[in-house]
């Protein structure tokens, strides 16, 4: 089954300054969101494999977009995470099912490497509801100055029978950090930890 996609959406954010100091080279979210239709929504179904192969399809598909959008190379990319929203006829284990079992292979390939678990969240909702999507560094978990977020609202989505998925990435950590850990230049990416 591939994913039967109504719409895609790409959003890039930008920081150039923050708290009156200039953000130099400027800080660089990107987030891709595609609107399917949810293949089970309103039924109970035991067996969720073709979710989960959607998961991989648009793996690739909204790591590949954000990694355009911020025209780098995947090997810039710093961080990343994942979300999913289900419509009022579908239930959190359809987005569990996109995100987890598939999605984070392809994604990883993307962006190149990504050693470290990918950040992600689920929720029910309706039309315009914000998404969360939590930002992790993308092979070192600990790097603090990449735990981040980035929101997405589609004013359409996800109607009831609809799940919105949303993949982020990113070429830079917060602006200004400074509550200490490991940094990204120090960061080995060996067991996705440190």
């Amino acid at each position: 089954m591939t994913a039967k996609i109504r719409k895609i959406a790409v959003t890039i954010e930008e920081i150039h300054a923050e708290i009156g100091r200039k953000i130099d080279p400027a800080t660089r979210k990107a987030v891709a969101v595609a609107v399917i239709e949810n293949p089970f929504a309103g039924a109970y179904q035991e067996d969720l494999t073709p979710l989960m192969d959607i998961g991989a399809e648009l793996g690739a598909l909204l790591g590949r977009k954000c990694v355009q959008a911020l025209g780098i190379t995947p090997d810039q990319a710093e961080s990343f995470g994942k979300s999913a929203m289900v419509g009022e006829n579908g239930e959190l284990e359809h987005a569990a099912a996109i995100l987890h079992p598939k999605l984070g292979a392809p994604l990883r390939k993307e962006v190149e490497k990504g050693a470290a678990l990918v950040p992600s969240s689920k929720k029910m909702g309706s039309p315009g509801q914000v998404l969360d999507v939590p930002l992790g560094h993308k092979d070192a978990a600990y790097v603090r100055s990449h735990f981040d977020g980035i929101e997405v609202r589609l004013n359409d989505a996800p109607r009831a029978n609809e799940i919105m998925v949303a993949v982020a990435v990113t070429d830079s950590g917060r602006p200004l950090p400074r509550v200490g850990g490991l940094t990204h230049a120090d960061a080995e990416g060996k067991d996705g930890l440190r």
